[in-house]
């Protein structure tokens, strides 16, 4: 600590040296700053505040119905591109600034100058936001404001409808696009459609639905032709047996058994049913399959039923009596064989018109199957045309909404405006300038003043350094120091020295006082001046 603070006194004595430098670069710098200060012209600040409201009631009304633009963040960009080149220009014609500006180089730059000194100070929480210029000329900067005030409110009225329109060309020209395109897809699915009407069907159903569905109709008219057959076939054995009793009745000579001649159709038409069931099951699986064994002993049954009813009939033709009047027989074997006759030739013709069914469904099931070879190829080429025309119907109506939702948005912005600019404050200008604060320029004048003299005395003790002590020259050049010579101070040196003393004491108090008269005086006219 020691050694710093003899370093600190080495220091300062050296400087001590340099003082009148010094002082006349103090005088010299507060005395240049001073003027400086004084030399500044007022600046006085314009400033106007506007309140962007963006709130309607329409637009809660109409949502859905139209897009609803983000009004703030639209505020907030205008806010920060407000200050372009373009907009400024426009600014100096309004405000009258050019008259003065003669050359393009001296509008650019009165346009930059512009550009850098107007400010636009915004709270995005409130949408309220403050136009600020300072500039020398009151009216100038009244004039100035008052012009960006008006470009303001005007370039956010022109940007939503410039945006509007451009929306509604844009959609116009989709539109017109997407029309071509839906009108070529209607126009290849027309052709399609022409070049394969037997591929269409009614219901819509796709080539292997169709085919199975006529092979079910076929199975079932097969199934109902076999059904008639031996229904016919039964028929036909009861009007035999039937013709064999009345030959009986003319042969009495005949056994009795032989002119029996017994039939179950209903139960032979099982059977059948049955063991065509059971062919079809073998076909598939084994003898010892559960279905193919359930069928086998269903088929017995129904053959021991059958074996049954015709020993039931036969003991009850055996037991029944003769008959005793030989016409009345005749007469009623004649309506039983009249009867049997109307039923064959109606079995006759359901067989006749199950046939023809039968016929229809097989035709018809083979050119199914021959259809298929191609409908693969078809349906996929009808499906490629029924999704690009689904598609652009799809993005054609959906531009035709939203067309006449940019109609209706834009008539919205006409008829409510995108936001109400209300103007909170109008443009006014302060009545005593903002700046410069020369109580500040003086105060920093005289301590760069001061400042100006202490680095100069330390620059001299730099450039012509002194050894105050005989431990500093050992020191600093390494040789043995042979002696030391003192000076003798006289009355006469020791009292110039403290005139000496005195004159720097004077000159520089000479300077602080000054200042501070000039502090005093400023801050006494700026009073009156606020006064």
């Amino acid at each position: 600590m020691e050694e710093v603070i003899a370093q600190v006194t080495t220091i300062l004595r050296r400087m001590w040296t340099f003082r009148w430098p010094s002082l006349a670069a103090a005088w010299i710098v507060g005395l240049v700053g001073a003027i400086v200060s004084f030399a500044i012209p007022n600046q006085y600040e314009a400033t106007a505040r506007i309140y962007v409201d963006t709130q309607s009631i329409l637009k809660p009304l109409m949502s859905g119905l139209t897009v609803q633009p983000n009004v703030e963040q639209q505020v907030g960009m205008l806010s920060r591109t407000l200050i372009s080149r373009p907009n400024i220009e426009k600014l100096v014609r309004m405000a009258d600034l050019d008259l003065k500006s003669s050359t393009k180089g001296e509008q650019d730059a009165l346009v930059d100058k512009l550009m850098r000194s107007i400010e636009i100070r915004s709270t995005a929480r409130d949408n309220l936001y403050s136009l600020a210029y300072r500039e020398s000329d009151k009216d100038k900067a009244k004039r100035v404001i008052q012009s960006m005030v008006s470009i303001f409110v005007e370039s956010s009225l022109g940007a939503s409808r410039k945006d509007t329109d451009s929306a509604k060309v844009f959609l116009n020209e989709q539109i017109k696009s997407y029309e071509a395109k839906l009108e070529e897809a209607e126009t290849r699915l027309k052709e399609f459609r022409l070049r394969n009407l037997d591929m269409q069907a009614a219901d819509g159903k796709d080539g292997a639905s169709r085919l199975v569905e006529i092979s079910g109709h076929l199975e079932q008219a097969k199934l109902e032709l076999r059904e008639a057959e031996q229904a016919r076939d039964a028929a036909k054995q009861q009007l035999a047996a039937d013709q064999g009793q009345v030959a009986g009745s003319e042969l009495p000579n005949l056994l009795p058994e032989a002119a029996a001649n017994f039939s179950t159709p209903e139960i032979d038409g099982r059977i059948d049913a049955q063991k065509r069931n059971l062919d079809a099951l073998l076909q598939r699986y084994t003898d010892q399959h559960p279905d193919v064994v359930g069928a086998r002993k269903l088929i017995k049954e129904l053959e021991d039923q059958k074996k049954e009813q015709v020993a039931e009939l036969r003991r009850a033709a055996a037991a029944a009596p003769k008959p005793v009047a030989p016409g009345g027989a005749g007469i009623n074997r004649s309506l039983a064989h009249q009867e049997l006759s109307r039923v064959l030739a109606t079995s006759e013709i359901q067989v006749a018109s199950l046939r023809a069914r039968v016929a229809e469904y097989q035709s018809r099931y083979g050119q199914a199957r021959t259809m298929m070879k191609s409908s693969p190829q078809l349906e996929a080429e009808a499906a490629q045309l029924n999704r690009d025309y689904a598609i652009n119907k799809k993005n054609y109506e959906d531009l035709v909404a939203r067309r006449q939702s940019a109609v209706m948005s834009g008539e919205l912005d006409v008829a409510s405006g995108v936001a109400d600019f209300r103007l909170i404050d109008p443009p006014r200008v302060s009545p005593h300038p903002v700046f410069p604060n020369r109580l500040l320029l003086l105060g920093a004048a005289l301590v760069v003043g001061l400042a100006a003299g202490v680095l100069t005395a330390f620059a001299g003790t730099q450039l012509r350094p002194v050894f105050d002590a005989a431990s500093e020259l050992r020191a600093k050049t390494g040789l043995p120091l042979l002696g030391v010579v003192s000076m003798i101070v006289s009355d006469d040196n020791a009292r110039r020295e403290r005139i000496d003393r005195l004159r720097f004491v004077a000159g520089s108090g000479g300077l602080v006082i000054l200042f501070a008269i000039g502090l005093v005086a400023t801050a006494l006219w700026a009073s009156r001046q606020v006064g």
